[in-house]
């Protein structure tokens, strides 16, 4: 099963930049109002998912390459 480079380009911007700064806004809002383990729990479930993103294009950008089909 194969994806089109937008659909990574996207996926790949949601891993490194989109997850991430809403697992930080959560913390420092949860802070504010007083919910800081809830939010603490909210922003390392987003986080953990943002690696397992993360790692999952990484493993699928090392297969596109090694079967040759980088430009």
């Amino acid at each position: 099963m194969g994806m089109t480079n937008k659909t990574y380009d996207i996926l790949k911007w949601v891993a490194i930049i989109a997850l991430p700064a809403i697992s930080t806004f959560i913390v420092v809002i949860s802070r504010i109002w007083g919910w800081a383990d809830l939010g603490s729990l909210i922003a390392q479930s987003i986080t953990a998912f943002a690696v397992l993103l993360g790692t999952l294009l990484g493993i699928s950008n090392y297969q596109y390459k090694r079967d040759g089909f980088s430009v």
